[in-house]
């Protein structure tokens, strides 16, 4: 008896974690669970303006940015929850170590001996409408040549002003 009732557990449990993950807004990373079960959730008729702090390095140059692959999942979680794209504002200010991942290729594939990994995430978030900015005292700091970015990210002044100006335009702040 108790063999049959851990088996009958064990299919339960690995039943409830076989769900696919799906990626309706940035089809390639940030892959999010459907949980419509979920006590609290997302009100699709919100206007979300988000400002996203991104700082992480790559744990590894050849892997996608950890924090650029969490916004990748608040764009999918939104937008699975019906949250239409006209009301989904999202801005990043990438500064810090996180800046050496808006290196263009070549610059990238110099400096890590791999192709930058970050391009297609890159890509996918822009056209899905998040503006991105890097901090230019990072670029200064770090030595990252401002010429040889990633193709439509633009250059801040700071990371600084650029958070403190969208949190007093109403923008809710995030920290990855």
């Amino acid at each position: 008896m108790k063999i049959v009732l851990t088996i009958t557990f064990l299919a339960l449990v690995s039943l409830g974690h076989s769900q696919n993950m799906v990626n309706p807004i940035i089809k390639n990373y940030g892959g999010v669970y459907d949980l419509p079960d979920a006590d609290e959730k997302i009100d699709p008729t919100l206007d979300y303006k988000i400002v996203v702090e991104v700082v992480r390095a790559s744990e590894k140059p050849e892997d996608v940015n950890w924090a650029l692959n969490n916004v990748a999942r608040l764009l999918n979680l939104h937008a699975m929850a019906g949250v239409p794209k006209d009301k989904l504002h999202v801005i990043l200010a990438v500064h810090g170590a996180a800046a050496f991942t808006v290196r263009n290729n070549e610059e990238y594939k110099k400096e890590y001996g791999v192709d930058n990994p970050n391009l297609g995430i890159y890509k996918e978030l822009q056209d899905a409408g998040v503006k991105i900015v890097v901090c230019g005292q990072s670029l200064i700091a770090r030595k990252i040549d401002k010429d040889k970015m990633v193709p439509g990210i633009k250059v801040a002044s700071s990371m600084l002003t650029t958070m403190t100006t969208y949190q007093l335009k109403g923008y809710a702040m995030l920290i990855f």
